[in-house]
Parts: structure tokens; sequence; C-alpha cells
């Protein structure tokens, strides 16, 4: 989903498993940005699926994001994302209304790859 939302991602581990630790970058070449994140927790049940993580020191933000899947029982399949964040560095700060265009942006690209 991060990289057909156009994102790279440099996992530590695959598949994803509690504890393991990526590197998302945001943007291309030179001009991206290193988005460093640990995975808090996954879930692996019969009807859903998913994995939120946290934001480590170097991300631009502090915080969390979860994405998960869920198979309903009409058959129905649901994707939610749940986020919550603020900014960590000067730059994020600096960034203000700039930097939601930004999360906001990357949401809709999440959505639309999946």
């Amino acid at each position: 989903m991060h990289r057909r939302a156009g994102l790279t991602v440099r996992p530590s581990d695959a598949p994803v498993v509690e504890g393991s630790v990526a590197i998302v970058r945001v943007g291309a070449s030179r001009f991206g940005l290193d988005a460093p994140v640990r995975v808090v927790y996954v879930i692996d049940e019969s009807h859903r699926k998913g994995f939120a993580y946290g934001t480590l020191p170097g991300h631009p933000e502090r915080g969390e994001e979860a994405f998960v899947v869920e198979l309903r029982d009409n058959g129905a399949v649901a994707f939610t994302i749940t986020a919550f964040s603020r900014p960590a560095t000067l730059l994020a700060r600096l960034g203000g209304p700039v930097t939601r265009v930004i999360q906001s942006r990357v949401t809709n690209r999440y959505l639309k790859a999946v």
C-alpha cells in the first residue's frame, strides 16, 4: 500500500512483525524525507488484518498510524486508517497547514492504492 501510494519503504523485517522498524521515504531522490517508524502491533485475525506503527526520532511528526482491513459478516470489505500526530521537528512546525495538506494527500493515496 505504501509503495503503491508513491512512498519508498525500507523494512527491517518482511513480513511485518511487532517491533520491526522501517524507513518510509516521502518524496524522491535528494529532495525526499526519511520517516523512521516502528511497528507497535499487528492484527492477524481470521476476519481482520493490519498493523500500526509509531514514529521514531528523526520522523517529522510524532504519533501513530494504523491500517486495518476487515471482512464483514455481510461480505463487505472495509479498510480503516486511524492516525494521530503532531509536529516533531522544526520543519514540520514551520510547515503548519502545508504539513497537514501533505498528510491528507498521502492518506488519499493510501486509499486509492488499496
